[in-house]
């Protein structure tokens, strides 16, 4: 078998290596979030605001940050924490998998990534973020990493 040699197989590793991490934070996330009351989480994004690390506090991007932690700790809290563990875990599943390289879990993923997309475009259009296409199209590029690294694969195998 050959090690990780083409650009091809470096940015497949680089994507589910990002996509681990990405897992590995999320998961904390929702954790942390879990314990924290909301009015912690309103005074942290208030105190990121005025420092001036999302732009000037009268700003469009502090106005969009702010806005989601409203919206956050008025009764999203439960989805936003939900989708964070779920995300997560299954993220990290997934790229255990893939990095271990059982052949099976490639379609799993391919599937799981493909959901991902399809709701980050959904609550895009639902919600005005311009996060999310650009997650959606990362997304994109690492099922067809995943998809090209699958086929070679099985090439391999036959």
């Amino acid at each position: 078998m050959r090690g990780q040699n083409t650009l091809t197989d470096k940015l497949f590793l680089a994507a589910v290596l990002i996509k681990g991490l990405d897992g590995a934070v999320q998961l904390i996330g929702g954790i942390v979030l879990a314990f924290l009351p909301p009015d912690t989480i309103t005074r942290l994004a208030h105190a990121i605001v005025t420092r001036d690390l999302v732009g000037p506090p009268e700003g469009a991007l502090a106005g969009h940050f702010e806005e989601a932690v409203r919206h956050f700790a008025d009764g999203d809290r439960t989805f936003v924490i939900a989708y964070l563990l779920l995300h997560g875990a299954i993220k990290l599943v997934l790229v255990i998998a893939l990095l271990r390289k059982i052949l099976p879990m490639y379609p799993v993923a391919v599937a799981a990534l493909g959901l991902f997309v399809v709701f980050e475009v959904l609550r895009a259009a639902r919600t005005g973020s311009i996060v999310l296409p650009l997650l959606a199209a990362i997304d994109v590029v690492i099922i067809i990493l995943v998809v090209k690294e699958y086929l070679e694969l099985r090439h391999r195998r036959t």
